[in-house]
């Protein structure tokens, strides 16, 4: 028996089980409503996400956050644009899963799904690299219902960057689910979603390494 099997057998066997699919039912509808109100109203001003039927304001970051953030960005966006690997985008990229929008700190699409990406997107579609710097508001949801929801949706390679520790753990997809992390904290990471990219895990986090490590992609 799955464990699905196991969650839903005891509502099966129950005599209110129509019940039961009918308060699930509506509670579907009353959830898909939510986030059309959350997508439709949504202030480009603010950063939030819509998990779970609620919906998940970001507070302002902390500077290590964004300039971390900015380190990793400026050095994908840069191998990914030289290298015409795809499209990249970081912070206010809403990206639509099935039941919930996420707004990653950066994610990236392979050629194949960013052609779907246009002028007047504002919902792109489930990306093939995501990186989620942690923060104390937002770290039970970088471990738990986004690893499993990006595992469940094919996003091949998923960092998560803690600035404290300046620590980047990479999670690689397998057979639907992400394979133990490799924790870098020193020497060099590279990504298998996003081909060839290879930096020292300093660059995300110290200005001159970063600078040494952007020359170096520059001159490639």
């Amino acid at each position: 028996m799955t464990n699905m099997e196991a969650i839903l057998e005891p509502l099966i066997r129950s005599p209110k089980f129509l019940g039961y699919v009918d308060e699930l039912n509506d509670l579907r509808r009353r959830e898909a409503q939510a986030r059309e109100r959350f997508r439709q109203t949504l202030d480009e001003d603010i950063r939030a996400e819509f998990i779970n039927g609620e919906v998940m304001v970001q507070m302002t970051a902390r500077d290590f956050h964004t300039t971390t953030v900015y380190n990793l960005a400026r050095l994908l966006g840069t191998f990914v644009q030289m290298h015409r690997l795809g499209e990249l985008r970081s912070e206010q990229a809403l990206t639509g899963f099935t039941r919930n929008d996420y707004a990653p700190d950066i994610c990236f699409w392979t050629p194949e799904k960013a052609a779907a990406i246009t002028a007047k997107t504002t919902v792109y579609p489930v990306p093939d690299f995501i990186a989620e710097v942690l923060s104390p508001s937002t770290e039970s949801r970088d471990r738990g219902v986004k690893l499993e929801d990006f595992a469940a949706h094919g996003v091949s390679e998923y960092w998560i960057i803690d600035p404290e520790t300046r620590t980047i753990e990479q999670y690689l997809l397998q057979n639907g689910q992400y394979s133990a992390p490799l924790r870098i904290s020193e020497g060099a990471i590279c990504s298998t979603a996003i081909a060839g990219f290879e930096m020292d895990v300093n660059a995300a986090f110290d200005p001159q390494a970063n600078l040494v490590a952007l020359q170096k992609i520059l001159a490639s």
